[in-house]
């Protein structure tokens, strides 16, 4: 087997690559002075450098494909561990193959007391075998669930790294749901689906838990190219009861004024939360319940204080509609789409959310179809487009 180097420009998706003690590239979402900025928070931490959305992407003829990695996986006392995260092989734009990695750093959280402990382990691999041997583009898609160090990729033919091409960049932000969350794959999750649907390059800003109109992220996204840009907004200001009605409406002025200061013409789509049933009316926090080795989220909060400037769901659209109407007077290029069009009223009955906050892989796959259609179709905000940044 050949031993080809792993170099920055086999990865697509990340913003920034670590070089590691192991000699491996640790690829992040967030560039190192947001990530400085964060305070040290362990959400955005562990968010990011989950790599949705990343993937190597190369040329070969090889037929076997093996990629070492070192995984670092989050557990909870008491609690079964969660399915090892997927690698997605794709052929010239074709599923081909899905694998997990065993090994890995393995941190375990304790509820009770907010304790955390490592139990280090070896690195893993992942291989794909099979493969025609003719020259053809591999993409393995990285998981949305494992902090992913790259340490080795062994083939048994030359790989060539690939030419972005012409394709446009769409750069995407949002929670947990973008991330991925309860969806088979990283590369199944909503935005990887929409991406393929409108034939676009996809950067995934989905930061689980931490999709919090924070500076550091709107800069990160002021400063990455791109040709279209959407943000999805609200759900994780409301279950983390993280501000009031009288802060979210100039912190997302701010937020899109930052945003705009590095992209003033590209086309840029707010997106508000998609249905959530316990946190429609009722504001959060929203705190995870563990029983019968399963994860179901409580809203806490009291509807009785929405009335007090509390953000529920309702109370968020609403403020995110206003807010883009009044700028697209001056924007022309920022539009809006309501959630509950990609996962609605119908769709919770058809689809329940599993754990009560995130959307199944069913529905991820009809969010993506949904978005796709709407965003990439006819008239579209993003149908045709040209580049702004």
């Amino acid at each position: 087997m050949d031993h080809p180097p792993l170099t920055h420009d086999l990865v697509r998706g990340a913003l920034d690559l670590e070089r590691t003690a192991r000699g491996g590239l640790l690829p992040h979402r967030l560039p190192a002075r947001a990530r400085a900025q964060s305070g040290g928070d362990e959400q955005v931490a562990q968010a990011e450098s989950q790599p949705s959305g990343v993937r190597l992407v190369f040329r070969t003829r090889a037929t076997a494909v093996e990629l070492d990695v070192h995984r670092t996986v989050l557990g909870y006392r008491g609690v079964p561990p969660r399915p090892d995260g997927a690698y997605d092989l794709y052929v010239d734009g074709e599923p081909a193959g899905r694998s997990t990695a065993s090994g890995g750093d393995l941190v375990l959280a304790d509820l009770a007391d907010g304790s955390r402990e490592t139990v280090p382990g070896p690195v893993g691999s992942v291989r794909f075998d099979g493969l025609a041997g003719r020259e053809k583009a591999v993409e393995i898609w990285l998981p949305y669930t494992e902090t992913t160090e790259l340490i080795r990729l062994r083939t048994d033919a030359p790989v060539t790294a690939v030419a972005p091409g012409g394709r446009r960049v769409w750069l995407h932000h949002g929670s947990s749901i973008s991330q991925g969350s309860a969806a088979d794959s990283s590369a199944t999750a909503w935005p990887a689906l929409a991406a393929a649907r409108g034939g676009v390059e996809l950067v995934n800003l989905g930061l689980g838990g931490s999709a919090l109109l924070d500076p550091f992220t709107a800069r990160a996204l002021r400063d990455t190219p791109a040709d279209l840009i959407s943000v999805k907004i609200g759900i994780n200001i409301v279950n983390r009861d993280l501000m009031r009605l009288r802060a979210f409406g100039p912190a997302v002025h701010g937020f899109l004024d930052t945003v705009r200061e590095g992209h003033p013409g590209t086309p840029l789509l707010v997106v508000s939360p998609v249905l959530c049933p316990m946190q429609e009316e009722t504001p959060g926090p929203a705190a995870p319940d563990f029983r019968d080795g399963k994860v179901e989220f409580q809203a806490l909060g009291d509807p009785a204080e929405v009335a007090l400037g509390k953000l529920n769901l309702r109370v968020v659209r609403e403020e995110l509609a206003r807010i883009v109407e009044e700028r697209a007077a001056e924007d022309p290029r920022l539009s809006y789409l309501d959630g509950r069009e990609l996962y609605g009223e119908a769709d919770a009955v058809e689809l329940p959310l599993p754990d009560g906050l995130h959307p199944g892989p069913a529905a991820h796959r009809r969010m993506g179809e949904r978005f796709g259609a709407f965003a990439f179709g006819a008239g579209g905000p993003f149908a045709g487009a040209a580049g702004g940044s």
